[in-house]
């Protein structure tokens, strides 16, 4: 009993350790709000007209990078459905299997009836020991949250979670409106920044938290400047930081542009088709995160022609998933076609549907 007390205790302090960079962005944030709205503008600007209007437009971003980090700090990964999970007598067989080529006979039996296209670089089956499920594609074991990520992309410690399919489209929304904030601060505070250097500002605790409000929004808004060009590369090449480092293992070898499928329907699988959602913090990606259309044409014989992963979807939705997952064949069919459409009329959901009912487009860009 005492050793597992003291993993128990040592867990909760790691918990608590893994709190300190949100705690540290959090007073940062608390510092600079107190330093633009009361400091700066409250203290110093002396025109009425550029104080209403740095203010509005000042609350208006604040609270859009607020609400981006929030979501993408307390949105939960999603998980692997549990079509992907060991039954219990497929545990038992494979525990009883001391062979590795055995157990992968096992494995691709499983794997059979479900969307799994990509492979281990020796070409296993994707095989999770501690979670026992069969990983989805683009899905990691993290092991700060010890489970697997649906398309992990990396667990950030500035917002203590995994960024996966569940909240990346936040993260992008949280890099972007922290990078405008910066800017925005950085560009008001110049004039005022640069009268601290002329003795234009009057000696008071003002221009102390003008100067180095400005310095630490200018140096914030250069790394978040390249980490931001860096993801927008990334969701225009539809990869993940995983698979940017390393490329994802198909049967036919690797291949870095397996899950491109060019630039609009790239953007829209992360920020969905409804243009009105794109800029709010909110869930609208296309999918269900366990299967994602590929631009390859290779079919894989293992797999059959009429994939189970359409409905899993369906599944989820049943069992209470947290997000409004579309189903496989809709949102991936609503991917490849080859018009891109941004409106949200009916004659565009009636395409997807044909889309949808024919099967012989979906697989060839699944294989």
């Amino acid at each position: 009993m005492a050793p597992s007390g003291s993993r128990s205790v040592k867990r909760g302090c790691w918990r608590v350790l893994y709190w300190i960079p949100v705690l540290f962005i959090a007073l940062i944030v608390a510092w600079s709000y107190y330093a633009y709205v009361l400091q700066l503008c409250i203290e110093s600007i002396e025109d009425t007209a550029e104080k209403v209007v740095y203010l509005l437009v000042y609350h208006v971003v604040f609270i859009l990078f607020v609400w981006a980090y929030w979501q993408t700090i307390f949105t939960k990964p999603m998980n692997p459905l549990k079509e992907f999970h060991l039954s219990h007598s497929d545990k038992e067989l494979l525990e009883r299997e001391d062979r590795g080529e055995s157990q992968q006979e096992i494995l691709r039996r499983i794997a059979k009836d479900l969307p799994i296209y990509t492979r281990t670089n020796s070409g296993a089956i994707r095989f999770c020991d501690r979670c026992q499920l069969l990983k989805p594609d683009r899905c990691h074991h993290c092991s700060v949250c010890d489970k697997c990520i649906l398309k992990m992309d990396h667990h950030c410690p500035w917002v203590n979670n995994c960024v996966g399919f569940s909240n990346y489209k936040c993260f992008m929304l949280f890099l972007a409106y922290s990078l405008l904030y910066c800017l925005f601060i950085t560009a008001t505070d110049l004039q005022y920044f640069i009268k601290f250097w002329t003795k234009g500002l009057p000696d008071t605790q003002a221009k102390f938290h003008i100067l180095f409000l400005f310095f630490s929004a200018s140096m914030f808004s250069v790394s978040l400047a390249s980490l931001f060009i860096y993801h927008c590369w990334l969701v225009c090449k539809n990869r993940s930081t995983l698979e940017a480092v390393r490329a994802p293992m198909f049967r036919h070898g690797t291949d870095k542009s397996g899950f491109s499928l060019g630039f609009s329907k790239n953007f829209r699988q992360v920020f969905g088709d409804e243009v009105k959602y794109w800029p709010i913090p909110v869930f609208s990606s296309l999918g269900d995160g366990c299967s994602f259309p590929t631009c390859l044409v290779n079919l894989d014989p293992e797999q059959p022609s009429s994939p189970t992963g359409s409905n899993l979807a369906s599944k989820s939705a049943a069992e209470g998933r947290q997000f409004p997952s579309k189903p496989l064949r809709e949102s991936q069919s609503r991917l490849l076609t080859s018009t891109p459409s941004w409106s949200e009329n009916d004659s565009a959901t009636d395409k997807d549907k044909k889309g949808a009912s024919n099967p012989g487009v979906t697989i060839e860009n699944e294989a």
